[in-house]
């Protein structure tokens, strides 16, 4: 029972015992004159018959009311039961996308429409669903069903995200340029453009967007390292046939990028391509200065100057001093003294580096380089020996 009908309930029942008190003490009477008919009651049984009238034609306009309002409440009744279906095939849909059934949430989709309210969130479900079923076509014509303006930040970010994950990144990026002319900018929409410009290898916008979501802490560390080293290496690839640029780029890099071995190598390896070798060389010094890597070392000799290794020999032996069993500081000045045909120190490093080598690239390197030091020599046995060292050393199944 609820509140109202306890109430009413209470009520009758104090009506009822006020009508009992008042018919013990009251003897009144009630005369009707209905000529040529005269009646007459006692009060008690006139307000009982009022009451019972009262309430019989209280009954009897309810029924007519109902009876007169019947199409209204049956109306009313196919609309809840709509609104009720087109929302419970709306959740299904949601619970057959999130569990990877997206023929069954498109399908769920499609009948939440019955409902003009469901519009918006259907046909972002139903896009969604199409779009991993790889029905792009249907999943435009989803998209095109969110035609409310409070929802079409969500159908320009979705669009923007789908496109972008089927390698459509000019459509990607559209979209987001139509979010940001209405006022809309947000870290999901930066993570999306960045998808879209590696897709189009823009890795100047790349380095940009890296920078920008690093702030915002959006990106792993490890992930923001390497799409900013990618980034660089394209940028610096771009401007492989203009040193200058070239310089003037490596610059505008953050002093971890520039001491990063794997930057600095290409740099350096760019660079000696374009015969600017004393800048090759500045750029593998400062790198190695902060890390030590064998890459560098090994593109190092590089950087000489024909016949003029001196100084990159005195810098090796200054970083020998520090480094006395180093493989490939050793092999490195090997290879810088063959560069500056200093033969019998050339011949001692590379022996020391090939007695202390503990990779198999390192041995075969090193043999090849005593190989040729012996042709120099003229010794073309101990040539012969060390080529057969070096192919005996490669690791072939």
């Amino acid at each position: 029972m609820t509140m109202r009908g306890l109430i009413w309930f209470v009520l009758l029942f104090a009506a009822a015992a006020a009508l009992a008190l008042v018919g013990v003490f009251d003897g009144g009477q009630v005369l009707l004159v209905i000529p040529p008919y005269r009646v007459d009651v006692s009060l008690n049984l006139f307000v009982v018959a009022l009451v019972v009238t009262f309430i019989v034609l209280y009954a009897v306009l309810r029924a007519i009311r109902s009876v007169w309002k019947m199409p209204q409440r049956v109306s009313a009744y196919r609309t809840r039961s709509r609104l009720a279906k087109a929302n419970a095939a709306l959740r299904d849909a949601i619970g057959h996308l999130y569990a990877g059934r997206f023929s069954k949430a498109e399908k769920s989709a499609r009948d939440s429409l019955n409902v003009d309210e469901n519009a918006g969130a259907a046909g972002l479900i139903g896009a969604k669903a199409a779009h991993e079923m790889h029905e792009y076509a249907r999943r435009d014509e989803w998209l095109a069903k969110v035609t409310d303006s409070d929802w079409q930040d969500a159908r320009l970010m979705a669009t923007a995200d789908m496109r972008a994950d089927g390698r459509d990144a000019d459509g990607a990026l559209v979209a987001l340029t139509e979010m940001q002319a209405q006022g809309g900018r947000r870290l999901h929409a930066q993570q999306i453009a960045l998808r879209a410009q590696q897709q189009l290898k823009n890795w100047g916008e790349v380095l940009k967007l890296v920078k920008t979501l690093e702030k915002r802490e959006a990106l792993h560390p490890a992930v923001a390292v390497r799409l900013r080293q990618v980034a660089a290496e394209n940028l610096l690839r771009d401007r492989r046939h203009n040193p200058d640029a070239l310089l003037e780029f490596w610059q505008t890099l953050s002093p971890v990028e520039r001491q990063s071995p794997r930057l600095a190598d290409l740099a350096a390896e760019l660079l000696i391509a374009l015969d600017r070798r004393n800048d090759a060389r500045k750029i593998v010094e400062e790198a190695l200065n902060h890390n030590w890597d064998a890459r560098l070392l090994r593109r190092y000799p590089d950087c000489a100057s024909p016949g003029d290794a001196l100084p990159l020999i005195q810098r090796a032996e200054a970083w020998q001093k520090e480094r006395t069993e180093d493989a490939d500081l050793l092999f490195t000045l090997g290879r810088l003294c063959l560069h500056q045909q200093l033969w019998g120190k050339a011949q001692a490093f590379l022996e020391s580096a090939l007695k202390l080598a503990d990779n198999e690239p390192l041995k075969i390197r090193t043999h090849r380089a005593l190989a040729r030091l012996h042709e120099q020599l003229g010794d073309s046995d101990k040539a012969s020996q060390h080529y057969r060292e070096s192919a005996l050393a490669m690791n072939v199944v």
